[in-house]
């Protein structure tokens, strides 16, 4: 992989330490969630030599779900499974409580849900995503297709500039709003808050449910972060 871009790279080598990190905790009944994205798509990829170690996985897009299918990785619905071990995603952004921004690639509401049904949350990414304030990538928001209006008048009173992500409709037949402009200081008061508004399936803050552990590819090589108390 001489041919990687630098960033590619970063992904790459956090992909790898993620591996590194859960293969000794797969057992044969091991459900291993699986996110969506770039950095998520090399982690499929070196996890498929481990496919023989765990029963199977649950992905948050249908891209990720057809990437693992496409390495004979076993693919559940979650309602099929009664827990998740471990769930390994990328993010848009992250702080240092590991408060993310996450749905750039527009599967954040499944990865909302897995992350909620998981034990431990593993966040990989590389250093341009870390941040001393969460806002720089605009915020995503999942909306109902009708109340794409309402919530935007309505993110415009919460200091935003809500933009429509035009031509994506996401797995659930959705909406996303792009909310720039933001300088969010507390993420944990803003998701309730957009959450709140009638129309929202979800946004793309993940702080009430933070990661437990990122592991940030840098140029000095992969450094491991865990949650505050």
């Amino acid at each position: 992989m001489s041919d990687l871009s630098p960033q590619d790279r970063l992904k790459l080598a956090v992909a790898q330490a993620a591996i590194d990190y859960i293969k000794p905790k797969l057992e044969p009944d091991t459900i291993v969630g699986i996110g969506t994205g770039s950095t998520a798509a090399f982690f499929i990829d070196l996890l498929a030599p481990l496919k023989g170690l765990f029963d199977g996985t649950v992905a948050s897009s249908e891209a990720s779900a057809e990437q693992l299918k496409g390495h004979g990785i076993s693919v559940y619905d979650l309602n099929a499974v009664d827990n998740v071990a471990v769930y390994v995603d990328g993010a848009d952004e992250t702080n240092a409580q590991l408060e993310l921004i996450k749905g750039g690639g527009a599967a954040l509401t499944r990865e909302k849900i897995i992350t909620a049904v998981a034990d431990e949350f593993v966040c990989i990414a590389d250093e341009s995503k870390w941040v001393d304030t969460l806002g720089a990538f605009p915020l995503p928001v999942e909306v109902i297709p009708m109340a794409r209006a309402h919530v935007a008048r309505e993110l415009v009173k919460l200091g935003g500039d809500p933009v429509y992500r035009d031509g994506v409709v996401t797995d659930n037949g959705n909406h996303i709003l792009d909310v720039h402009g933001l300088h969010i200081h507390n993420p944990k008061s803003l998701e309730r808050a957009i959450n709140g508004i009638v129309g929202v399936v979800t946004n793309g803050l993940f702080a009430d449910r933070p990661a437990d552990v990122l592991l940030l590819g840098t140029e000095n090589g992969v450094k491991t972060f865990t949650a505050r108390a």
